[in-house]
């Protein structure tokens, strides 16, 4: 959890014993959080993210936890929501009172709160699970199953009626379809914005001249509290229903169900929109599982969520526990660790690819987010910069989801203050200098065109080649590939070409001098200074010699000479040439002398390869110095044809298998080698047209997907048994 940097924080450090110290920690925090609330509720602009607002939340509680003095009926903690705008809305008054959740972060604190539900009450409840949508909370008011009015939270008694506006969303009916609605009935439930569209609408409003929303739960806030209705019409709000407030049966016949599981049932006969990812368990670790499987899962839903809410089933319980001043003692939410975090953007950079691609990244003060460290983001091209509506110097909300690339969200407009300013892109390669360019018109990507001398290019590709797709060199990273290609010292690279990666040898390296961060006992000094990168530095005893890594990196690439002409290929850099497509070509030619002289036609005949990737060889090799440098790795001993070697069966022809999960006796690539080499497709996504999905431990989605489909599932064993005989009768 990222806190703010505040003088709330210094005073939680402060001496609390005295009076007058606790009284101030407690009116700072206070007027922080009010601060948040009127951003988040009113303007549906956010000065930080929901985890920074949780945490000061949790101070509050803390504090008032040890010092109950301090809690007074207006405290942050005893009240919901926020203020109701009546310049914009008329206000309206719930018929049954709106509150809050109280979160739990983490199994330790979850259990806590389980146990004390069951001591509260001698029932053995079950307990319904759901997804905590991220979205704004609204309230539905059928009257006799006609929809006569829908309204925000507000502060949980008084909300805005925007009636007209949530009559525009498709997915709320203005009629219930029953025979036999109550008299009365309230119901709550969820606004959201897909996230797919979030970018799309942000897009829109920059276009325009109008402030870009700072994540998509504000861009549903903003877009539901339109004036005008037909702004709201147009933006695609969907609505998931949870609760009910108030039920008044218009007769005894039809009473309100006696379970929470029974009302979605309920909601979903009267054409209600309901979640469908819901489950009743009855145990503690049936419930930590779901919390689980959907902390794995929490991207495969459609829409964007938080949490999992906990709530009591029987209704009759829930009575029976009631509610604090601003929360009920039967539910609860648990909060997975953010995803979203706000940070400021320092600065805009650019990039430039192996291909030429310039992108710009942004360079942000450094933030924890989804349990990692993040200072970088890419804003891709100069178009999507002005598209996000970003500025140099503005908060913004950053989004890193699990494994996914880091992403700029939008910005948090509210928190501007002047200093911020555009982005300008770049109109020549800050590497080497040329003018910039389309590689066809409209293109919204900037390229250099300088591709056999831009330094960055050189760089990018050396790095690339010793990739694990390519040659798997591991001594030739990022920071060596940097050395051979712009060094500090000398004014002469070692290597203009990798055409001459394999003509090198240490004594080539000896003069490599880059910059580092001067240490002096372990300890950075704050200084720069020029140091040998390949050599060991010289010292009155020994004199300077190839450092171990550099021994490595000739002994590797002594090896690389030897590698499948599918990784040459990969290595070669030749656009929409990847693994994939390297494996087929050198499958189908064999050597890279049938593949160069092949003419377009031939090539596009090859299943797999199509029109696109043929035309992309035929221009590569029609380039004089690309020629080059295959004439030059062949020159100095690269391997460029497959040896002749007898076929394995083809126990998996016409089939198409995916992998997925940790497999005890394969490796990831080692499953694509197995299926391939017996003549079957590897894809890596389960479709219809998938014939078995490999599960191996912690399978995750595809596993889901296959099972939904109806796509056999197979294990290691049995994997193995169909890759011999390619039957499973």
């Amino acid at each position: 959890m990222t806190a703010t940097p505040d003088s709330t924080g210094e005073s939680d450090k402060s001496d609390l014993s005295d009076a007058t110290a606790r009284a101030q920690a407690h009116a700072e925090l206070v007027e922080k959080i009010e601060e948040q609330r009127a951003a988040y509720y009113k303007d549906d602009s956010p000065l930080v993210a929901d985890a920074e607002y949780d945490d000061l939340v949790h101070r509050l509680e803390d504090l008032e936890e040890k010092f109950p003095e301090l809690v007074t009926d207006s405290s942050p903690t005893q009240t919901v929501g926020g203020n109701v705008d009546t310049s914009t809305f008329d206000p309206v008054e719930h018929i049954g009172r709106m509150y809050s959740l109280d979160n739990v972060f983490d199994f330790e604190e979850l259990r806590g709160w389980y146990d004390r539900v069951r001591a509260a009450t001698s029932a053995t409840s079950k307990f319904l699970c759901e997804l905590k949508i991220d979205g704004l909370a609204v309230n539905l008011l059928y009257r006799n199953g006609e929809l006569v009015r829908a309204a925000t939270r507000g502060d949980g008694r008084i909300g805005e009626d925007i009636t007209a506006n949530v009559r525009t969303i498709s997915d709320i009916p203005d009629k219930l379809d029953t025979d036999y609605p109550p008299a009365e009935v309230e119901i709550r439930g969820e606004v959201f914005f897909p996230l797919e569209k979030f970018t799309e609408l942000n897009a829109a409003l920059v276009e325009e001249g109008k402030s870009p929303f700072a994540n998509p739960r504000n861009s549903a806030a903003g877009s539901l509290r339109q004036k005008d209705p037909a702004v709201t019409a147009v933006r695609p709000l969907h609505m998931l229903v949870h609760g009910i407030a108030v039920w008044t049966p218009a007769d005894d016949s039809h009473p309100e169900p006696g379970h929470q599981s029974e009302v979605y049932e309920q909601f979903r006969s009267w054409g209600l929109p309901i979640s469908e990812y819901f489950k009743v368990l009855e145990t503690i670790d049936e419930i930590e599982d779901f919390i689980t499987h959907y902390g794995e899962h929490r991207h495969d839903v459609t829409h964007e969520i938080d949490g999992i809410v906990i709530k009591i089933d029987d209704i009759a319980v829930q009575e029976t526990l009631g509610y604090t001043s601003r929360a009920p003692r039967w539910a609860t939410a648990f909060k997975y660790p953010p995803e979203e975090v706000t940070t400021k953007l320092i600065d805009i950079q650019v990039q430039v690819g192996r291909t030429g691609r310039v992108t710009p990244f942004a360079v942000m003060e450094p933030v924890t987010v989804a349990g990692s460290t993040v200072e970088r983001a890419t804003l891709h091209n100069g178009y999507e910069v002005t598209r996000k509506g970003v500025l140099i110097g503005d908060t913004v909300t950053l989004r890193k989801a699990g494994d996914v690339i880091p992403e700029v969200l939008g910005p948090v407009v509210a928190a501007r203050d002047g200093s911020e300013y555009e982005f300008v892109m770049p109109t020549h390669c800050p590497s080497c200098g040329t003018e910039l360019g389309e590689q066809k018109a409209g293109d919204k990507d900037k390229r250099c065109p300088n591709s056999r001398s831009c330094p960055a290019q050189l760089a990018n590709r050396i790095f690339y080649l010793a990739s694990r797709a390519a040659f798997d060199i591991e001594a030739l990273g990022e920071e060596a590939a940097l050395a051979l290609t712009a060094p500090a010292e000398p004014e002469a690279p070692p290597l203009t070409s990798e055409a001459f990666l394999f003509d090198l040898t240490a004594e080539d390296l000896a003069d490599v001098k880059i910059y580092r961060n001067k240490k002096v006992k372990g300890v950075e000094t704050g200084e720069r200074e020029l140091v040998p990168y390949f050599y060991t530095r010289a010292t009155a005893k020994k004199p300077s010699a190839p450092s171990a890594n550099t021994t490595k990196l000739f002994e590797e690439l002594d090896k690389a000479k030897d590698q499948d002409l599918w990784r040459v290929l990969v290595a070669l850099s030749i656009r929409h040439v990847g693994p994939t497509a390297a494996r087929t070509l050198a499958a189908h030619f064999r050597t890279l002398e049938a593949i160069r002289a092949a003419e377009l036609e031939e090539l596009s005949a090859v299943d797999g390869i199509g029109s696109t990737i043929a035309a992309s060889l035929r221009d590569w090799f029609a380039v004089d110095w690309h020629v080059e440098i295959v004439d030059a790795w062949a020159a100095a001993g690269v391997r460029m044809e497959d040896e002749e070697q007898e076929t394995g069966a083809q126990t998996l022809e016409g089939m198409t298998i995916v992998a997925t999960g940790s497999l005890s006796t394969f490796t990831r690539d080692g499953i694509k080698e197995a299926i391939l080499g017996a003549g079957g497709k590897a894809s890596s996504s389960v479709s219809k047209k998938t014939d078995y999905l490999v599960a191996g431990d912690n399978a995750g989605s595809k596993l889901d997907k296959a099972e939904s489909l109806g796509v056999r599932v197979l294990d290691e064993d049995t994997f193995r048994a169909l890759l011999d005989t390619g039957s499973l009768d």
